[in-house]
């Protein structure tokens, strides 16, 4: 009786299979379901190709093959699909091996360089560079297979002597020799390279070169084995690379951690599909039930919904429904409204409350502060931190707020929130840092109520909220909120699992997690390949941060060195304009010449409402159909997206436009008043407005052109504002 077989898909494979058509594309999942079903079916033909009798192939269809791998007893791993004629003519252009570092199995292609196909990451318009010494001369072979290089391409690498040559190459390299290579050629250092790039997908374990039932289990294998996942890479229900995942990124995913954990890097590195991938993989774990004790979360309520998107196209309703996806503050929400604390009050978004201080110290007469240095403490002092006492206020440390203050001061200013609170509660309203901060106590007092001295439940049946809590764009998190969600977990192995990056945030929270109870020291990491944008793009991007030093949510410095992309385009184009009027003419002419595109491929970034709104006006007059970005995001995906800054994050673009990028309006003037009063608010705020304008440059994949009007913003260095389009 024939038993069914395992097969696993390489990930090289399946960009061989999106070529074929769409029928062909169902003849290989149909192929492949009945492979598991019973191998030996003889309408599959399957047989060794070679006297190796690992390497085998099998009947597809009519007119193609798969070739596999022969793993174990009846373990395949299919790792190409060519035509019929194809199959015996190429068997010696590629060789199968285990790599000496990763232990991950390698599809290596021998072909000479002037052979293959160069793919997207070449452009058209390389020329051949002048003949040189090779590129890869400083280094020799045993650095090289130490940082994981495939010996088989060696001979190969010695012979590169221009950058056309190289990327040929890499574009059918394995990964790892890709990521190496590109990081050397852009001049890391090689300890750097090392670190960054090669230890964090070394294997844990020793690597035996001919062990390939070993090596298939491997996070630096990149495969898919599910039908589930299959069907959705095949029928191009969803992006390839939100199911295969980058050795790197796979074993962050995999890895159990003995506590909180955290995961950085720059735009496009894949922290959001990781976070997914994460919450995949914890609820396989989850034992049967309708609970839903996994907790995916973000500030922003247009990628709360995105990710409910995303994680349905990945895991289906059954994954979903053990799984709660809520943006931060509409779970703050529920935990007062579960507790009936609201009174029933309006909640007011916090972009109100320096207004909200201005009138309340008008209609009591106190002259002694000024509204907004009163609406900042309050919010990210006395809110965030949850203080709950005058006492609690004396002891507590004021972090970037500028100026100190007395123990008469802060009595002062204790009194004055304590009326202030009373003020808006007697108008029925409140705000959402006053909802979050009403959260995290209802939480923490929750947990205190069922536990003991030593944190252990004291008595009667107690459970936190969440078994597991996952945290995407974690920067945006105020205090307050980590509080609450610490308290909503128990504090256990993979217990709380977050992504984000500090350059990106756009918000004024700026925690420290040790102190909030969230200890991520030691269980840090951080993503450098960016897989949305060029170099060219990536190039420029980092030049609008020249000189900013950002943390890294615990106490410490982070940067963005190392951070890197494989893809490759046209330089973006910076241009700038007398006036508004004459800069919205470019914009037209930029449109145009893209060829007007309505399919949600281009947008427009600015930085007010006000000048989005006149531009909404201006496209539309010259009959352009152009669709606002509000705060759930697009309103529909076709037409000319148009937005302010704030809207772009977790977007992305075939095409940008960044309009208005000007002195005064990139950073606003508004915040030069605490140039000299509150330098350290003037830093903080400036900050900001630089991480705004990072985000919009890094949404666009493939070009991205600026604009200003007047003087250019100080973000855009002397080597960016002098290039001009050709």
């Amino acid at each position: 009786m024939n038993t069914g077989a395992s097969l696993r898909m390489l990930d090289r494979a399946d960009k061989e299979v999106m070529k074929l058509t769409r029928a062909d594309i169902g003849a290989v999942y149909e192929f492949m379901h009945k492979f598991r079903h019973n191998p030996e079916n003889p309408g599959l033909s399957l047989k060794a190709l070679t006297s190796d009798t690992r390497l085998m192939s099998a009947r597809v269809n009519k007119d193609h093959r798969a070739l596999l791998l022969h793993i174990a007893e009846r373990d395949y791993l299919l790792v190409a699909v060519k035509h019929r004629g194809e199959v015996y003519d190429d068997l010696g252009r590629y060789a199968y091996r285990i790599n000496r570092v990763t232990g991950g199995i390698e599809v290596v292609d021998l072909a000479p360089v002037g052979d293959s196909i160069v793919g997207r990451v070449v452009p058209p318009q390389v020329e051949a560079e002048p003949a040189q010494k090779p590129i890869f001369a400083a280094y020799a072979d045993a650095q090289l297979l130490e940082l994981g290089v495939s010996e088989l391409l060696l001979p190969q690498i010695r012979e590169l002597t221009t950058e056309a040559e190289l990327l040929e190459l890499l574009d059918r390299a394995p990964q790892l020799t890709t990521d190496v290579l590109f990081a050397l050629f852009d001049g890391t250092p090689y300890d750097e390279v090392l670190q960054q790039v090669t230890d964090p997908v070394r294997a844990d374990d020793p690597v035996d070169t001919e062990d390939f039932e070993a090596a298939v289990e491997r996070p630096a294998t990149q495969v898919t084995s599910d039908d589930e996942a299959l069907q959705a890479m095949l029928g191009e229900a969803f992006e390839r690379w939100q199911i295969f995942l980058h050795p790197t990124q796979r074993k962050l995913v995999e890895r159990r951690y003995n506590g909180p954990a955290r995961v950085g890097g720059g735009p496009g590195t894949g922290k959001t599909i990781v976070a997914l991938h994460r919450v995949a993989h914890l609820a396989r774990q989850l034992p049967p039930g309708v609970d839903k004790p996994i907790l995916l979360t973000t500030f922003n309520r247009n990628l709360a919904a995105d990710l409910r998107t995303r994680l349905m196209a990945l895991g289906g309703q059954d994954l979903v429904s053990r799984v709660d996806i809520v943006n931060i503050d509409r779970l703050a929400s529920r935990v007062v409204a579960e507790a009936k604390s609201g009174g029933g009050r309006r909640v007011v978004t916090d972009s109100r409350v320096p207004e909200l201080w201005a009138e309340f110290l008008v209609e009591t007469g106190e002259a002694g502060w000024e509204a907004e240095f009163l609406a900042a403490e309050w919010t990210q002092v006395i809110l965030g931190q949850v203080l709950n006492s005058r006492t609690d206020y004396f002891k507590a440390r004021r972090p970037n707020r500028g100026r100190s203050l007395t123990r008469v001061e802060r009595d002062q200013i204790w009194q004055l929130t304590e009326r202030f609170t009373s003020w808006l509660e007697n108008r029925g309203i409140w705000t959402w840092r006053q909802v979050a901060q009403r959260a995290a106590r209802l939480e923490m007092d929750r947990t205190a109520h069922h536990s003991g001295a030593d944190g252990n439940p004291s008595g009667g049946f107690y459970r936190p909220r969440y078994r597991h809590v996952v945290v995407d764009e974690a920067q945006d998190l105020s205090a307050a909120h980590w509080k609450m969600l610490r308290a909503m977990v128990a504090p256990e192995p993979d217990d709380m699992f977050l992504t984000g990056d500090t350059h990106q945030r756009i918000y004024d929270n700026h925690v420290t997690l040790g102190s909030l109870g969230v200890n991520i020291r030691g269980r840090s990491s951080r993503l450098t390949l960016s897989y949305r944008t060029t170099r060219q793009i990536l190039a420029d991007a980092l030049q609008i941060m020249t000189g900013e030093v950002y943390d890294d949510l615990d106490g410490g410095e982070e940067d963005l060195a190392g951070y890197r992309s494989l893809l490759r385009g046209g330089r973006p184009h910076f241009r700038g304009a007398a006036t508004w009027a004459q800069e919205r003419d470019l914009i037209v002419e930029q449109l145009r010449s893209w060829g007007s595109p309505t399919d949600g491929s281009v947008a427009i970034c600015v930085p007010t409402k006000e000048l989005a709104a006149e531009l909404i006006s201006r496209l539309e007059s010259d009959g352009l159909p152009v669709v606002e970005i509000g705060p759930d995001g697009p309103k529909q995906p076709d037409g000319i997206h148009v937005g302010t800054m704030h809207r772009f994050k977790g977007l992305e673009y075939q095409r940008m436009v960044i309009a208005a990028v000007s002195d005064g309006l990139v950073p606003r003037q508004v915040i030069s008043r605490y140039r000299d009063t509150d330098p350290k608010r003037y830093q903080r705020e400036r900050q900001r407005d630089r991480s705004l304008l990072f985000v919009a440059a890094t949404r666009p994949r493939d070009e991205l052109t600026v604009f200003w009007h007047g003087t250019p913003s100080p973000f855009l260095t002397s080597r960016l504002v002098r290039r001009q389009p050709p």
